[in-house]
């Protein structure tokens, strides 16, 4: 029954007459807000001391006064296309397949573009595409939008026309031949079939010129011992998915070791395969000074230096052919070394030896070896065209231009000023050239002292090819018009030459000869092309004369330093990419430096230490390098589990001042100690006043016996013995009874059978700490950088993280046994404090971790209000309008894989980064928001890729196959350690994973059942 009995407010309402009730009815404030009297007046709005209370009930509940408020606001026009170009859709990604090799990398690629942006690196998946982008090249995206880069031609350091280019090289030629001067062409190792052919008709019309190929990073000694051998100037490309028995001596073939991007096939063979109790995996012995990526993924590591490695290589010489060079090796080396050689020679065809000392008798030694073995994994067929500069004719070049004898130097994709160990005499020599021109990307240290700096374009703005292994053909295409006004190495060379056309033009005109049997428009399209691989005619050397001279070797006196290039500057090309300086390296986990490693005990006795200080910051000391008349003064210290005593490591690549922004020119300059271009050099290191901070993120260096975080097992246990003991469920107490943690639930179960449910899996066997999830990870998601004061307060913004662990005992197991062993108290407390210390050559485990989106989220129960939230598809979602940045997700995530914005990391001056100019943010991704100050981000696992796969294949009317739902990171991850998918598709692979008995999930015992899955690691040790 209805009521009607009337409700008023105030007595006013009781006279109908009254105006003020029928303002009331219209509008809940009835003052009049004098608009124009502020918003018409910017000045008098500006220096207003209105209080935030008046501000609200002037504007913030006034529609008509926000009206006229966003009227004033600042306008973006965008000019749309006057002819839409057909092959270009608003919202929609373009893909181009390119090759790539800028002297030091080298992969065979897809480019995303959006809106004509090149946006992001994939891998190229066609096959024959076998080289895959590296964390640098997937960072070399955002080299392209480099504000740092060299816009126009200049001479003598003014603004010039390229015609002005032109004439003055031509001119300089000319004057070359009357005076009967020398010309040289001083590249990096090209691997461009078509250059080569230019240059070689340049040498033709120019008898008076020399080409000159000079790598910053030399493995010239190895292609000294093949060219003896074979005849050719060529590196092997080597196949480790052929190898039960992989020997390396000195040899980072993890790394950069001859090219690297030997991760893939080396992968193969350490994921258990074969029938059910006989399952195998390859067994990797490394014989090495510096930790690397391949001494952590090795089964057995042995800590030694260089001279050691060297008899070691002649006593596994011995063992496998057969010889009797006498060897000087201390006895523990001696056992373990016979170890390793005794199994490679069993293994036979199965087994392989590679070796990264610089010496072209061990590199001979290699070769006899592998021939000896018959090896498959080493084959001539198909063999490396990369890094082929020679050391005696650089030397010979930087002793022509100090006597004079060089009239015209011209250099492309080369900065000697700055890579050069005797850069001095360069400089001198340079001094005395009639001409010198510079083709960089940068005005670096070497364009900044040329009569030309050339301006060249990025890659991704050229046309190019590649032949990176012998019978294979790439093609460089552009995927953007060039930014600024720049020019090619190989169009100034067809004007020199007299040729008329582009360089496009001469590259298709070659493709018959290049490409047999192909056309132009499969090759782009395809981006490679796979001819006939002609085999090396095989050929011999005195390997036993080689073999006596390298057992002579003696010892260096003082401390051994050798040097090496870090997983993410590389040889320092990339130095002002931000991504890269903050990328931390595998092995320190430290970013935005290079440092001397020093092992514990050498540190000991020099009085060097590295501590964690009270706000969480990592300290070192400083020490001084004297070699060979150079010293190097305040280099930072890392104290390094398993550097081998008596040796010291320092990455090249760094202390670069040309052309980069003032927050990238870190670090020293390795490059000064490179003498002769041998890695290894005598030392004699002494400590220095002050104390260095570090930009690390990673505390914690061991497991500390937390079996439950890594779980690892041995081939034997593997095969042996049931999942239950090698991979042991968590248990809770229920009732007063063991129960498997997995079966207790505090949230209610909902159906995730209907639709797609993603699932991530994680391979800890096939993890190599290569880092290029991470960049990768960066591009797609437009993750900030933050700088290394920021990383130093521990606010790194990585979604993606790869933890690194060490032993503290010899092995993880032995850690397991250690903690085991704990009775009591105070045993707990002293036993715990000392498993902090690594061992003195731990075993090492890597494990990318980002969020796990749990079923059970504990950040969604704890959100008041409600910005992250789970969807049926697995993923955890953030509602970034929503956050207010409370960071009770942060506290309650038990991974710790949330980040919190402490700052405007866009277009904010503090973080002069790629955000905060027009040019940096075109690599961000119109897909992904960038995040502002205050609120929590975390990984998406890529929400906007696996929406765009599921809107695609709903557009064509067609079932989604496996393998095309990706995330950054597992499009990235080459070695098969990051699998994605749709585990309600019964047949997909990671479906199947999940049902494998080394699944696991992180921490699992906690109940939150992550959608994020890892597997159990084996060793055959």
């Amino acid at each position: 029954m209805s009521s009607n009995k009337k409700y008023w407010k105030s007595v006013e309402e009781l006279d109908g007459n009254s105006s003020i009730v029928e303002a009331l009815k219209n509008n809940e404030f009835v003052e009049e807000i004098p608009t124009d009297e502020f918003l018409g007046n910017e000045g008098a709005l500006s220096s207003s001391s209105t209080s935030r209370r008046d501000f609200l009930k002037y504007v913030g509940f006034t529609t008509a006064a926000a009206t006229l408020a966003a009227c004033e606001g600042p306008v973006h026009l965008s000019i749309p296309y006057v002819v839409q170009p057909e092959q270009i859709i608003p919202g929609i990604a373009d893909y181009y397949a390119t090759s790539v090799f800028d002297g030091f990398d080298f992969a065979n690629l897809l480019v995303k573009t959006r809106e004509g942006r090149p946006i992001k690196i994939d891998n190229n998946l066609m096959a024959g595409a076998k080289f895959a982008a590296n964390a640098r090249i997937h960072a070399s995206i955002l080299s392209l939008y480099d504000s740092m880069r060299l816009k126009e031609p200049k001479i003598a350091g003014k603004t010039a026309t390229w015609i002005d280019v032109d004439s003055k090289i031509k001119s300089s030629l000319a004057d070359a031949k009357t005076k009967g001067g020398q010309v040289v062409l001083l590249t990096n190792t090209l691997a461009s079939p078509s250059t080569e052919k230019l240059i070689a008709e340049f040498l033709t019309k120019n008898a008076n010129a020399t080409h000159v190929v000079y790598d910053a990073v030399s493995e010239s000694e190895a292609l000294d011992a093949f060219e003896t051998v074979y005849g050719e100037r060529a590196l092997v490309d080597y196949d480790f998915s052929k190898a039960s028995v992989i020997v390396s001596v000195g040899a980072d073939f993890l790394g950069d070791w001859q090219g690297g991007s030997y991760g893939p096939s080396y992968a193969k063979g350490r994921i258990p395969q074969g029938p059910k109790g006989s399952q195998k995996i390859s067994r990797h012995f490394q014989l090495e000074a510096n930790m690397t990526l391949s001494g952590a993924a090795a089964d057995k590591r042995v800590a030694m230096s260089t001279a050691n490695q060297k008899q070691a290589l002649v006593l596994i010489y011995n063992t496998v052919v057969g010889a009797s060079v006498p060897v000087t090796l201390d006895a523990k080396f001696k056992a373990e070394v016979t170890k390793a050689a005794q199994q490679l020679k069993a293994a036979g065809s199965k087994g392989v030896l590679v070796s990264g000392i610089q010496d072209k008798n061990a590199q001979l030694l290699v070769l006899a070896i592998n021939q000896a073995l018959a090896s498959e994994s080493f084959s001539t067929v198909g063999t490396r065209q990369i890094r082929k500069g020679s050391s005696q004719k650089v030397a010979q070049l930087v002793a022509a231009l100090k006597a004079g004898s060089v009239h015209t130097l011209i250099m492309s994709g080369v900065n000697p000023v700055y890579t050069l160990p005797n850069s001095k005499d360069f400089v001198e020599g340079l001094k005395k050239v009639s001409l010198s021109a510079s083709f960089s990307l940068k005005e670096d240290e070497t364009a900044s002292l040329t009569t030309i700096a050339a301006a060249a374009p990025h890659y991704l703005e050229s046309w190019g090819d590649v032949s990176i292994t012998k019978g294979t053909y790439g093609l460089t295409q552009p995927s953007i018009r060039p930014l600024f006004n720049t020019r090619q190495f190989q169009d100034v060379l067809l004007s020199l030459n007299g040729t008329v056309g582009t360089y496009y033009n001469y590259l298709k005109a070659n493709i018959a000869s290049n490409a047999p049997g192909a056309s132009w428009n499969t090759v782009l399209h395809d981006g490679i092309f796979l001819g006939t691989i002609p085999s090396t005619a095989r050929g011999t050397a005195d390997y036993t004369g080689a073999a006596n001279a390298l057992a002579q070797s003696k010892a260096a006196a003082g401390l051994e330093l050798g040097l090496y290039t870090k997983t993410g500057l590389g040889d320092g090309q990339q130095a002002n990419n931000p991504w890269l300086q903050e990328f931390p390296d595998p092995i320190t986990r430290v970013s935005w430096d290079n440092y001397v490693t020093v092992s514990a005990a050498d540190a000991k006795k020099l009085e060097l230490s590295n501590e964690i200080v009270a706000d969480g910051g990592l300290n070192g000391s400083y020490v001084t390098i004297t070699a060979n008349g150079v010293k190097l003064e305040n280099v930072p210290v890392i104290v390094q589990p398993g550097q081998a005593i008596g040796t010291v490591g320092l990455a090249l690549g760094y202390g670069k001042s040309a052309a980069l922004k003032e927050e990238m020119q870190v670090g020293l300059n390795a490059y000064s100690l490179y003498k002769s271009f041998n890695n290894v050099q005598s030392v004699t290191l002494s400590k220095a006043d002050g104390v260095h901070e570090f930009a690390c993120v990673q505390g914690q260096k061991t497991l500390m016996g937390r079996g439950d975080i890594i779980k690892e097992t041995t081939l034997e246990i593997f095969n042996t013995k049931d999942a239950e003991f090698w991979n042991e469920q968590p248990v809770v107490s229920l009732d007063h009874k063991e129960v498997k943690a997995t079966s207790v639930d505090l949230w209610a179960p909902f159906d995730r059978s209907v639709g797609h449910h993603f699932n991530l899996s994680i391979d800890l066997n096939a993890c190599t700490g290569c880092g290029a999830c991470v960049i990768a990870c960066h591009a797609e998601n437009n993750v900030p950088v933050v700088g290394k004061e920021e990383i130093r307060r521990s606010r790194d913004m990585h979604w993606l993280r790869i933890d690194r662990y060490y032993s503290s005992e010899e092995t993880f197991a032995g850690d397991n046994e250690r903690k085991e062993g704990i009775a009591g108290l105070s045993s707990s407390l002293s036993t715990f404090r000392e498993m902090e210390s690594a061992s003195e050559n731990p075993q090492v485990s890597f494990q990318p971790v980002m969020c796990q989106h749990c079923n059970h989220a504990p950040c969604e129960t704890v959100c008041p209000v409600a910005a992250t939230s789970h969807s049926r598809q697995g993923q955890n979602h953030m509602a970034y309008n929503r956050c207010v940045g409370t960071r009770y997700c942060a506290n309650n995530c038990p991974y710790k894989v949330r980040r919190f914005n402490w700052f405007l990391y866009n277009k904010n001056s503090e973080f002069d980064f790629h955000m905060n100019d027009d040019l940096g943010r075109m690599v961000l991704n119109p897909d992904v928001s960038v995040r502002s100050r205050g609120v929590m981000e975390k990984c998406s696992m890529c929400i906007q890729k696996t929406q765009a796969t599921i809107l695609a294949a709903k557009n064509e009317g067609r079932v989604i196959v496996d393998g095309e739902f990706q995330t950054a990171c597992s499009s990235a991850c080459t070695t098969g350690a990051m699998i994605f998918g749709d585990i309600n598709d019964t047949e997909s692979q990671v479906a199947k994973l999940v049902e494998d008995e080394r699944m696991y999930h992180l921490l699992e015992h906690v109940g939150t059942k992550p959608n994020v899955i890892y597997h159990v690691k084996v060793r055959n040790t």
